[in-house]
């Protein structure tokens, strides 16, 4: 049987940010919600989340700028504004309790919701993701680096030329993305949709250029010395060949108290549509694993 699907809109600074949810959010099973990569990405690519839609709700939307919301062109980008864009989704959809979902960007954005203080976090799911823009770059460097020489020394042309748009540039940067994004059979619809609606002007503002050029709104990002604060269950999942790499992993599973790695090795970036099975299955045992976690803590409070 098909999970019922609903759409709809958040109201976000006068705006509109474009949401779905598959299943019924008044059922008593805790929802997740998935927050998109980009900065300026979409939903689309969290098309196979919705198979965990028979045992909870799964709601995705996307970012004001991108997609199906609204693009302004008066608003300053930055983190605060995202963040504050969680907080009107959640709001609108009226969840109290959810497990969060957040890959490359979107995992920065769900880890600046949780240190913000938020509450009802079951668990955490971290996908693909960092803790440090910085640390980001110098990774995504060594990556670029190891490429065949002719395909660095186009990278290094262009970027002393500052010409990232010239379409040997944009060649370039497909072998890289087609060894540490998506190492999957192509078309892949999902990321074709992806590719329509993603919002350019928003990843320049935000990040730069490419992936260890930072020159946006992120320059400087790190919330390192913050991940010790973090008390809720937390899983770090993703790719062998992933852009984000084994140091940048070690990073949140070693300063998030508790935190679980699965690595899987078949994938890089995108592990949702390369490894789907396998990914779904470890993030639906992680979760009901959080609730169990919950109900024993809520037996074990004197003020349960």
């Amino acid at each position: 049987m098909e999970p019922c699907v609903s759409e709809g809109y958040a109201d976000f600074l006068g705006y509109r940010t474009w949401y779905r949810v598959a299943g019924d959010l008044e059922s008593e099973a805790t929802p997740l919600l998935a927050l998109h990569g980009g900065p300026g990405s979409t939903h689309h690519y969290f098309a196979p989340l919705d198979a965990l839609a028979t045992e909870r709700p799964v709601a995705v939307y996307d970012q004001i700028g991108c997609g199906g919301s609204d693009r302004p062109d008066d608003i300053e980008w930055s983190v605060d504004v995202f963040r504050e864009e969680v907080d009107a989704v959640r709001s609108e959809l009226g969840v109290e309790r959810i497990h969060l979902l957040g890959t490359s960007w979107g995992g920065m954005l769900a880890l600046e919701h949780v240190l913000s203080g938020a509450e009802g976090i079951v668990g955490l799911i971290l996908s693909s993701t960092l803790a440090s823009v910085d640390q980001w770059a110098a990774e995504q460097l060594k990556l670029r680096d190891a490429l065949p020489a002719d395909v660095v020394e186009v990278f290094e042309r262009h970027e002393r030329a500052g010409t990232y748009d010239d379409p040997e540039y944009n060649q370039a940067m497909e072998e890289y993305f087609d060894l540490h994004f998506y190492r999957g059979p192509k078309p892949r619809p999902e990321l074709e949709r992806m590719n329509a609606g993603k919002a350019v002007d928003v990843y320049k503002a935000m990040q730069g250029p490419n992936e260890w050029t930072v020159t946006g709104a992120l320059r400087g990002w790190d919330v390192r010395n913050r991940l010790g604060e973090i008390n809720v269950p937390t899983l770090v999942i993703r790719g062998r060949h992933d852009m984000s790499t084994d140091p940048i992993s070690d990073t949140l599973v070693n300063g998030i108290k508790g935190a679980r790695e699965v690595v899987l090795e078949n994938s890089s970036h995108t592990p949702v549509l390369e490894e789907t099975d396998k990914y779904l299955k470890a993030i639906s045992e992680f979760m009901r694993e959080a609730e169990t976690h919950e109900a024993a803590e809520r037996r074990a409070s004197p003020d349960a």
